[in-house]
């Protein structure tokens, strides 16, 4: 445990803080980097006893800036500061994390050269009800939209060996959404990932913690929200423009080459897809707009829209329909089905600008 640095965000901490770092000092971990983050004037002698445990290394805010900011002070202070050491275990302040899990964590982190979840067992009885439904919808988003099988999307309790903290370090948000942020990045850049079974320890059913349900939450799921806004509102623009352009151009066939119709879809089709890549590369994403992105991007939706004309064809014929309706309902299922694929492709290959640094 000595090669390990424990990173401990705390906010407002009690008691069991200072019985957590007794118990991990007894477990044999010689570096603590406890941040104080923004607790204030009356959690200043909790603070001074920390100071005292020559294990530990003090690191402050002076104003409350959230448990991600906390964490990546601790991380960038252990890249600058311990040359020697292997890498990091994260744990919480509120005792919910014994010493004997850390450790476990810490060396399946040795062994393994992987970032390592500690995962909690949620079908135990005296599991919060919150703390259960929460876990329950993240582990489905997390399928869903990454394709990542994993037990414990919310535990605090983490590894990072040295060579991925400085990747880890840079990932957005500042609060409880950075921890989420960190599976992101472990999905978009295919970074290791192994679980190491924990005990499920609450404590007054939790209710020590500073997570607020609304706001966090919101955080949590921000890239989730901003691409199924960006989506329905290029599918709403996309209606819009069509809508327009057939007031314009009438039902006729123009220059006695194409109907209307199909070039007011085609025109609708080209706005409302620029607008998507834009708003997807900007704001969901967060990466760059370029050659390389574009092209890629209506790759995918070339792929896209075959994959959909061509599996409602397939099953119009092998299930013998002709009404419209029926045929509506197949192609909105399919659809709803390619929504999904998409996300994880621009997600991992479109706007995955991260990867091109790396390579150059």
């Amino acid at each position: 445990m000595k090669s390990v640095s424990v990173i401990i965000p705390a906010y407002k901490p009690d008691e069991k803080l200072l019985a957590t770092l007794s118990d991990l000092v007894q477990t044999g971990f010689t570096d603590i980097l406890v941040v104080d983050d923004g607790s204030g004037a009356p959690f200043a002698p909790i603070f001074e006893q920390v100071k005292a445990i020559p294990e530990c290394t003090l690191l402050r805010h002076e104003v409350n800036r959230g448990k991600g900011a906390a964490l990546k002070t601790a991380m960038r202070f252990f890249l600058d500061n311990r040359p020697e050491g292997a890498g990091v275990v994260t744990a919480d302040a509120d005792g919910q994390h014994l010493a004997a899990d850390i450790a476990a964590v810490a060396q399946a982190m040795l062994e393994k050269g992987s970032l390592i979840l500690g995962v909690r067992d949620f079908s135990a009885p005296d599991v919060p009800p919150r703390s259960k439904t929460g876990n329950r919808i993240t582990i489905a988003v997390f399928r869903l939209f990454f394709g990542m099988k994993i037990s414990d999307t919310q535990t605090g309790l983490r590894a990072f060996p040295r060579k991925h903290i400085a990747e880890i370090a840079a990932v957005s948000g500042d609060r409880y959404e950075f921890e989420t942020n960190m599976l992101f990045l472990a999905s978009r850049n295919k970074l290791p990932l192994d679980e190491v079974k924990i005990h499920t320890v609450y404590i007054e059913e939790n209710r020590s913690s500073h997570f607020r349900v609304v706001r966090d939450s919101l955080r949590i799921y921000a890239l989730i929200i901003k691409y199924l806004v960006s989506s329905v509102g290029s599918a709403v623009l996309d209606e819009g423009v069509f809508y327009l352009f057939k007031r314009l151009l009438g039902s006729g066939v123009l220059l006695g080459l194409l109907p209307a119709t199909y070039i007011a879809a085609f025109l609708a089709r080209v706005i409302s897809s620029l607008f998507n890549y834009f708003v997807n590369a900007k704001v969901v994403f967060g990466g760059s707009t370029g050659k390389k992105t574009l092209i890629r991007y209506y790759i995918l939706a070339a792929v896209q829209l075959a994959l959909s004309a061509t599996l409602v064809f397939l099953l119009e014929k092998g299930l013998s329909v002709s009404s419209p309706a029926l045929s509506t309902l197949i192609k909105t299922l399919i659809d709803t089905f390619l929504f999904f694929f998409s996300f994880r492709i621009q997600h991992k290959w479109v706007f995955n600008t991260e990867k091109e640094r790396r390579e150059v």
